[in-house]
């Protein structure tokens, strides 16, 4: 699959990586996540503006508007397959360019949209097809952004290097919550309703246009290059039984993130009757938590292994997700208790997330590299974390039972956990010490997939 040598204008880089090659390959995460920070964040916004006049409550228009955030995680696979066997097979770099072009320029046009109230009921129907082709870019994003950053690491470092693409999601879901919130602290609740809420997204426009100047000037990965040079470059395949384990190995890390990190501020307003400001607020402490535990979280990983450091956040999410759930509906917890509690969830989201692209990358040979990470990771995404706010709004409202989070949160940590326990038993190329010793083992352990 990956015999062509990359397009013509790549530079060959030297093996050590340099800052605007980390940002490069970084930076359409932070578009990425901060699109889709905003739409979870506005999401009861959005509701209204395109779902409520379709009939029926708040509730269900917030249904409406998650299973539409949902639809798009569906495109991620196809996304993944798609500019993953085009950057296996003619470079990281050109491939990178189109997809982050293509993320940015969609999340402006949601910006522009016409409303139900003008264009009525194909109002909804635009706004869903753009989320399928934002998922469908976003497919293609996490797989080359992880690809780069593993390949452009220094031995030994894999792990925090791998964990720039975690902490610029962070950073994104950050931005989001953080333009959502101060739109919606500056403008009057009509405003924001009316107009307010396209300004986050028209933002992306500078984003995208910042990254694709970043991404214009990355050279090409060695690995890559290293790759297309070497005899038999076609033999590598994905395997099915790798690639469903590597997905059963981050669903918690999705899972658990989207519910503390994006669902959380609709779980907030509708379940336990928020306003929007504070439920902003408390999405903004949760992802702090959440990117204050991850390049620490990928740094350990390079020193210890991904699977103990993955392992140990699968299992802290599996305990503590009912007991962090309860500090926030209890009412008479204090605001700093909440805060903590917060702060709290994201850590040990953090704590998978600064491993996991890592461990992800040493999961496939460079030949199927792009693809093989990101159709697991897509899948992953796909099933439990797409639908984590289309299920998790109605559990709670057919049940009445305010839970429903944690127990969502706490069963998909609890597969990873096993999934984390269990060696693959066929290969998909290079063994595991292969891969590690690809670039390099550092002092204390270097490049450990195990």
């Amino acid at each position: 699959m990956a015999g062509t040598k990359p397009v013509s204008g790549a530079r060959a880089p030297s093996r050590r990586p340099t800052v605007r090659a980390v940002a490069a390959g970084s930076v359409g995460n932070l578009v990425e996540w901060y699109e889709f920070g905003v739409y979870g964040f506005l999401a009861t916004v959005l509701a209204e503006r395109f779902f409520a006049p379709a009939g029926g409550g708040s509730a269900e228009a917030l249904v409406r508007t998650y299973a539409s955030f949902a639809l798009a995680f569906f495109f991620r696979p196809l996304g993944a397959v798609l500019f993953g066997r085009l950057g296996d097979r003619w470079g990281r770099r050109p491939v990178l360019i189109a997809v982050v072009a293509l993320m940015s320029g969609t999340t402006t046009l949601i910006g522009a949209l016409p409303t139900y109230a003008t264009a009525g009921a194909l109002a909804p129907w635009l706004l869903t097809f753009l989320r399928a082709v934002q998922g469908l870019a976003a497919g293609g994003e996490f797989g080359g952004a992880v690809t780069v950053l593993t390949e452009f690491a220094p031995p030994g470092r894999r792990g925090l290097y791998g964990a720039w693409q975690s902490f610029t999601v962070a950073l994104g879901l950050l931005c989001g919550a953080g333009v959502a919130a101060l739109t919606a602290t500056a403008l009057t609740g009509s405003q924001l309703a009316s107009w307010g809420w396209r300004l986050p997204f028209l933002l992306a426009l500078p984003l995208g246009l910042v990254a694709l100047w970043l991404r214009a000037g990355l050279t090409e990965t060695p690995s890559f290059l290293a790759h297309a040079d070497a005899p038999g470059a076609r033999t590598a395949r994905l395997g099915w039984g790798a690639l469903l384990l590597a997905a059963a190995r981050v669903t918690g890390w999705s899972a658990a993130g989207y519910t503390f990190l994006v669902v959380l501020p609709s779980y907030l307003q509708v379940s336990l009757h928020a306003g929007v400001r504070r439920a902003l607020l408390s999405a903004a402490v949760a992802n702090a938590g959440f990117a204050a535990a991850i390049l620490p979280a990928g740094l350990l990983s390079d020193r210890v292994g991904r699977r103990p450091v993955l392992f140990a956040g699968a299992v802290l999410v599996t305990v503590t997700a009912l007991p962090l759930l309860d500090v926030l509906q209890d009412p008479a917890a204090s605001g700093v208790a909440k805060g903590w509690a917060l702060a709290a969830a994201g850590a040990v989201v953090g704590l998978m997330a600064g491993p996991g692209p890592a461990l992800l990358a040493e999961t496939f040979p460079t030949g199927v590299r792009w693809a093989g990470l990101g159709l697991a990771y897509a899948l992953a995404n796909a099933v439990f974390s797409g639908c984590a706010g289309l299920i998790i709004p109605e559990a709670v409202r057919r049940t009445g039972n305010p839970d429903v989070p944690a127990y969502y949160a706490a069963a998909a940590c609890a597969v990873s956990a096993l999934a984390l326990l269990a060696r693959p038993t066929g290969g998909t190329g290079p063994t595991d010490s292969a891969r590690s010793a690809e670039n390099g083992r550092g002092k204390g352990g270097g490049d450990r997939c195990w």
